[in-house]
């Protein structure tokens, strides 16, 4: 197998048929490329509406479908597609994560594909992910880290500025480079790295699994790289309704804050996990007198602090107090 595409879906069939129509001409192109599409156990009609369109499609590369029975995350709902490639006789040399509610300008497969080929050093790639109207989004990222918690809680122009190397999400670049990491909404994946660090960790609910896993790809050898020349339309926050531009004031999930603390955890040990902690509290706390003082309407989700407080600053002494 060439290719394996790997589309998660959760009560967003429309999304991901759409999705899938994009991919067609794309997949046409690349020989011996196959794509999955997994069903999370949602609880409308999607498990119905993708199977009669999978099975209806009668594209010349073959498309499954497979209904989970249970909605276990997007690391799990991929891995569900994920393992069982990877672990056959003909494991696939590359696998695109691809969200539900995107769709693939041409040639934007084949030129992840191209670029892998011609890369061996690289071990992840993602897309330059753009809005409808081709204006890019913010896809090739730096790992978070305490000092980057402070310049995002805290939002002074002169403080970014002194941290510019530390923002997580800067202008996105014109060429290709190296970052540290990619968004999964869509990020191909050599075979190698899961022969070598396994697959997404389902730990992680949703959220921090893409950070994680390219974390965990550098530290085993493997280049991360951002392709703008592979273009992809990211309807930002549709299927997960977290990050929905429509939607900036809902209250944040608490899987989003787990997730968050797991990977502060896992890569950095609670000390410098709890100075991230202060660090991003501190920051928002003077962020939002600043914002009273001046009288200016509040952008952030609704109880982001007493949210964020409660799920960090507390959740050690629940966890104590549970055992």
């Amino acid at each position: 197998m060439r290719l394996l595409v790997v589309i998660v879906n959760y009560r967003t069939a429309d999304l991901t048929i759409d999705c899938l129509k994009s991919l067609r001409n794309e997949i046409a192109t690349i020989p011996d490329a196959r794509v999955v599409v997994t069903d999370n156990a949602s609880p409308d009609d999607s498990a119905e509406r993708l199977s009669q369109w999978v099975g209806s499609c009668n594209w010349h590369e073959p498309v499954t479908f497979i209904p989970l029975e249970r909605n276990c995350g997007f690391a799990a709902g991929n891995n569900a597609a994920i393992r069982p490639a990877i672990y056959s006789g003909d494991p696939p040399h590359y696998v695109l994560l691809l969200n539900p509610d995107t769709i693939v300008r041409p040639g934007g497969v084949r030129a992840l594909v191209d670029f892998m080929d011609k890369h061996p050093a690289a071990g992840v790639a993602g897309s330059r992910l753009e809005h409808l109207d081709a204006q890019p989004q913010r896809s090739a990222f730096r790992f978070p880290t305490p000092l980057s918690e402070l310049e995002e809680g805290t939002r002074i122009g002169c403080l970014t500025r002194l941290l510019s190397r530390r923002v997580v999400a800067p202008p996105p670049p014109s060429d290709a480079c190296a970052v540290d990491w990619v968004a999964g909404a869509s990020m191909m994946v050599r075979k190698e790295v899961f022969e070598k660090i396994g697959l997404l960790d389902e730990g992680y609910f949703m959220y921090y699994e893409e950070v994680d896993f390219c974390l965990r790809a550098r530290r085993a050898g493997f280049g991360c790289w951002y392709v703008p020349q592979s273009r992809v339309v990211h309807l930002v926050g549709q299927s997960s309704g977290v990050t929905d531009a429509r939607l900036l004031r809902r209250r944040r999930p608490a899987y989003w804050f787990e997730s968050r603390r797991r990977f502060f955890l896992t890569h950095y040990g609670r000390a410098r996990t709890f100075l991230a902690d202060l660090m991003w509290a501190a920051g928002i706390a003077q962020w939002r007198i600043r914002r009273l003082a001046l009288g200016q309407a509040d952008p952030d989700p609704e109880r982001m602090l007493s949210d964020f407080l409660r799920h960090n600053f507390l959740a050690p002494a629940r966890q104590r107090s549970a055992q």
